[in-house]
């Protein structure tokens, strides 16, 4: 008898992962066009990719900052560090504007 609830139970459960996980598993249905991030307009790719910079160079800047507050990083290294992921941000920046226009 013990060895029947197993089994029914363990169908059931297999069952269950089956039905909830099938969604997940199979293409989706989209009208007129595949619903996929490569297939991006070149403008959106080039936009994607100036935020993606963007978002970079600013977590890089905020680890160099906290580098140099908890004195992992003398005062000469920092200001040789932030000139340029400064510029690197910024020329993201003045491209996604450029982007938005």
């Amino acid at each position: 008898m013990t060895t029947l609830a197993l089994v029914i139970g363990a169908f059931v459960a297999v069952s269950a992962v089956v039905y909830v996980a099938g969604p997940f598993l199979r293409e989706p249905a989209v009208e007129g066009r595949a619903d996929r991030f490569d297939e991006l307009e070149p403008e959106s790719r080039r936009a994607l990719e100036l935020a993606e910079q963007r978002d970079r160079a600013l977590a890089a800047l905020k680890e160099l900052e906290f580098d140099h507050r908890t004195g992992k990083l003398s005062d000469t290294d920092y200001r040789e560090q932030i000139g340029p992921l400064r510029q690197q941000a910024a020329d993201a920046l003045r491209g996604l504007e450029r982007a938005e226009q």
